[in-house]
């Protein structure tokens, strides 16, 4: 923005005359002499107390940023974000699974039968709650944005050439509808509870944000995981989009001889969920 210019709340620039000041003499004073006194006074009053002031914001902010930058410039470093993010959500869920450990090894040294009744039921739970590694001959599936060049030339809606939040998941409802055992995006192990949601232009995923291209793998039986891909009406929206003239959203689907999806290993606490009435 030019000096002296300022912006309504419509955007609309407003800009404010520019006075001419002269070069020369000051303009003789006509304050009294007790009025020049009280102005000096005031200021040898104030001056102190806004250094004193001045100081304790100092001290604060010291104490408060504990020796980092309180401007947070890094912030401005979209890539960098995301990394810190997903490595302190890595941290949380590393020492999530320890704790759980702890609590099962505890629980197996009680010898109590009620516990141990629980624990068996547990035991029957973990598979189909994807707790369990799975292996065996899957579909992958790989979303991608159009390219840049490609978005700066498209005359239409720019959405129509980024991978949204709806997408993906159609691909994994695709894959449980196909009777996949377990799916995976980026990697990360789908449960019951799994929410995909969208933040701008990435995917947060089990508090860990992601950046396309997205990578979905479904283990399972290939021929069935293709056919309910193939005539999802969802994905078959989504394909007209890979056809856009200068390049559109792509879609890239293969058979794997082999992929392993990790059990999942994040929170599994409901915090508001309640049983539905039978």
């Amino acid at each position: 923005m030019t000096c002296g210019a300022s912006v309504d709340a419509r955007g609309g620039r407003h800009y404010a005359h520019r006075g001419v000041s002269v070069v020369g003499m000051p303009p003789p004073s006509h304050e009294r002499p007790h009025e020049r006194r009280g102005s000096r006074l005031a200021w040898r009053v104030a001056t102190p107390v806004i250094v004193l002031l001045s100081g304790a914001l100092f001290a604060v902010s010291a104490e408060q940023s504990d020796g980092t930058d309180l401007r947070a410039g890094r912030l401005t470093d979209l890539p960098s974000v995301v990394r810190a993010e997903r490595d302190e959500t890595n941290e949380l869920t590393a020492e999530v699974r320890d704790l759980n450990a702890q609590v099962e090894a505890l629980s197996a040294e009680l010898g109590d039968r009620s516990v141990d009744r629980v624990q068996d039921e547990i035991a029957t739970l973990v598979d189909p709650a994807g707790l369990t590694e799975k292996r065996g001959p899957a579909v992958q599936v790989t979303l991608n944005d159009a390219s840049e060049e490609a978005r700066l030339a498209y005359e239409g809606p720019p959405n129509d050439l980024v991978v949204h939040q709806q997408d993906i998941q159609a691909v994994a409802n695709a894959m449980w509808e196909a009777g996949a055992v377990a799916v995976t995006i980026q990697g990360q192990r789908l449960i019951s509870t799994t929410g995909i949601k969208c933040e701008g232009n990435q995917v947060t995923l089990h508090g860990v944000p992601y950046s396309p291209p997205y990578v979905i793998v479904g283990i399972g039986d290939q021929a069935a995981l293709n056919s309910s891909l193939i005539t999802d009406p969802i994905l078959s929206n989504y394909r007209a989009y890979t056809l856009i003239e200068g390049g559109g959203v792509s879609w890239q689907m293969e058979d794997l001889d082999e992929a392993v999806a990790p059990p999942y290993e994040g929170l599994l606490d409901l915090t508001w969920a309640t049983p539905m009435a039978g």
